[in-house]
C-alpha cells in the first residue's frame, strides 16, 4: 500500500456491538495497513431500547420499557454472549444504562499520546466494563487507567474532552450515523461488525495490482 486508507470507527464503550467488533477490526488494521480513526459516539440508550437498572441478583428495581423493547435487549445480550464465547470473550449484561461520556473523553485524550497507550486504555476500559469490572463513570477511576496506560493529567482535560465528544457526536449524526460500530471508508457508511468482510475486500481491491 503506498498511501494507506483511513478507516473511520464510531465505537462506544456502552455497545456490546462495539466490544465484540474491537479485536477485529484491530486485525483488519494489521492485515491490510488501514489507518483506523477511532472516534466516539456516545449511544443514547433509553431513546429507543427503554431504560431500567436491576440489583447485583439480577431483580429489575425500575423500568421504563415496553414488552417490545425487553424482548429486544435480552435476545441482544443472549446474541452477544453467544458471539463473545466464540472470541474468548466474557461479556456480562450491564445492570442499568451508563453515561460512557467521560470514558468516551478518555479516548481522546489517549489517543495523542500513541497508538500503545492508546491501546492500552482502549482495551482495558472494554475489556473490564464487560466484566462488571470498572465503573466508567467515575472519572477518578478513568484517570487512573489513563496514568496506568502512560497518559497523565486526563482530570484537567475531562471539561473540554466532554465538549468534543458532544461535538464528534453531533458531526457523526449530520452524516447519518446512528449506532456503533459504524465504519466510513471513502466516504461510505458501515453500520455493524458484519460488514468487516466487506470493507476488508475493498481495502484488497483498493491495492490489487492494475491492469495496463
Amino acid at each position: 500500500m503506498t498511501d494507506a486508507a483511513t478507516l473511520i470507527v464510531y465505537t462506544d464503550y456502552k455497545s456490546p456491538y462495539a466490544f465484540l467488533a474491537k479485536d477485529r477490526i484491530r486485525a483488519l488494521a494489521d492485515d491490510t495497513g488501514a489507518v483506523i480513526d477511532w472516534r466516539p459516539y456516545v449511544l443514547d440508550v433509553p431513546r429507543y431500547l427503554g431504560s431500567a437498572t436491576a440489583g447485583e441478583d439480577g431483580t429489575v428495581a425500575e423500568a421504563d420499557r415496553n414488552p417490545h423493547q425487553w424482548r429486544r435487549i435480552r435476545y441482544m445480550f443472549m446474541d452477544c454472549r453467544r458471539q463473545a464465547r466464540k472470541q474468548g470473550l466474557v461479556l456480562r449484561s450491564t445492570r442499568k444504562i451508563w453515561d460512557s461520556r467521560a470514558a468516551a473523553a478518555g479516548m481522546l485524550f489517549a489517543q495523542p499520546h500513541g497508538p500503545d497507550v492508546f491501546r492500552r486504555y482502549h482495551d482495558a476500559v472494554f475489556e473490564r466494563f464487560w466484566k462488571r469490572d470498572l465503573d466508567i463513570e467515575n472519572t477518578a477511576t478513568l484517570a487512573g487507567l489513563l496514568t496506568q496506560a502512560g497518559a497523565n493529567g486526563f482530570e484537567a482535560f475531562l471539561p473540554e474532552g466532554l465538549v468534543r465528544v458532544e461535538s464528534i457526536g453531533r458531526a457523526a449524526e449530520a452524516d447519518g450515523v446512528f449506532g456503533v460500530p459504524t465504519f466510513i471508508l471513502n466516504g461510505e457508511m458501515f453500520r455493524g461488525g458484519e460488514h468487516l468482510a466487506d470493507i476488508r475486500a475493498l481495502l484488497r481491491d483498493r491495492d490489487a495490482p492494475r491492469a495496463l
